[in-house]
């Protein structure tokens, strides 16, 4: 089994690095202090970390106050919160007003498990995609969140972070340069590619490449990480190689990345065949992550299944 990392651990350790000589960099919590581990923080700079209680919109609005001072904060919470909760606040307080807050949604799609299905933000990608100029990433590892934590407290505007808390496959180095609006391809394909988002499904979709491989179909990825900006070029160029394009998210397939790689297709032409892996219209439920993989369709044998059938294999 290949090394597992928490990509919570890339958050805080990298703001708390951050932190030592940036001291305008600011963590809020919305009391999940122990969940999303900022502790290190808090306690390296007790001064910088304000936990503002189960009340995530007025989190935001905060965070926007201190926006306006020249603070860089960073305000965290389970991704249904950081989406739906604070919609309005962060779009008109944040976003509208062209400030610098950072908002994190944790345990994003099915990795929000036993928590259920009030828990599960399936819509989060559809909301943060339509809100004018926002950033909107989702690293698949350790270092990939890193550097784009890294990234966001240099890059002045919001940004919509989402990852899961538990330990997830480490795909890439620590010496891998990653850039907001850049994807990385994981495996070229000459008969299918999937694009992926996020550390679920990219890695699903490399084992599904293995066991089409077996089959005599040769299947590629494509790492997205950032949804907005989207690779444009990068996804032109893997489907212009290929018979079949399927796009996988941990979300909705309305409104998210199913509907940006279809529109990429669509406008530019492109005649390859086209899918989209994702949750289909449906709120969560609860369940191990197991069994919601299982459950929405999201297991390695459903990327097989959908890539066989587009390819009439």
């Amino acid at each position: 089994m290949s090394e597992q990392k928490e990509i919570r651990a890339a958050y805080v350790d990298t703001l708390v690095e951050l932190g030592a000589v940036n001291k305008n960099i600011v963590v809020l919590e919305a009391d999940l202090m122990s969940c999303t581990n900022t502790g290190s923080f808090k306690k390296a700079y007790p001064d910088r970390h304000i936990n503002c209680g189960v009340a995530e919109a007025n989190m935001v609005g905060v965070a926007a106050g201190l926006s306006t001072l020249g603070k860089i904060p960073f305000a965290a919470s389970f991704g249904c919160f950081s989406s739906r909760r604070v919609y309005d606040q962060f779009f008109l307080s944040a976003n509208y007003a062209k400030l610098n807050v950072k908002l994190i949604g944790t345990d994003p799609g099915v990795t929000a498990a036993m928590n259920g299905g009030t828990h599960m933000p399936f819509e989060d990608l559809a909301l943060m995609r339509v809100v004018p100029g926002l950033t909107i990433l989702e690293p698949s590892d350790f270092y990939s969140c890193a550097a784009f934590v890294r990234q966001m407290a240099e890059d002045y505007g919001c940004h919509y972070l989402r990852f899961p808390r538990k330990p997830v496959p480490v795909i890439y180095n620590e010496n891998e340069k990653f850039k907001f609006g850049q994807a990385k391809v994981l495996k070229e394909g000459k008969d299918l590619c999937f694009v992926a988002l996020g550390s679920l499904m990219v890695n699903q979709s490399l084992e599904a490449c293995e066991e089409l491989a077996k089959q005599g179909i040769n299947a590629g990825v494509i790492d997205v990480l950032s949804l907005k900006p989207i690779d444009k070029n990068t996804i032109l160029e893997q489907a212009g190689k290929v018979r079949a394009v399927i796009s996988a998210e941990n979300a909705q397939i309305a409104g998210g990345l199913g509907s940006a790689v279809a529109e990429i297709l669509a406008e530019e032409g492109c005649r390859c065949k086209f899918a989209r892996i994702g949750i289909n219209d449906e709120f969560g439920e609860v369940g191990t992550q197991d069994y919601l993989v299982d459950r929405f369709g999201l297991d390695v044998g459903s990327f097989v299944k959908k890539a066989k059938g587009l390819l009439g294999a």
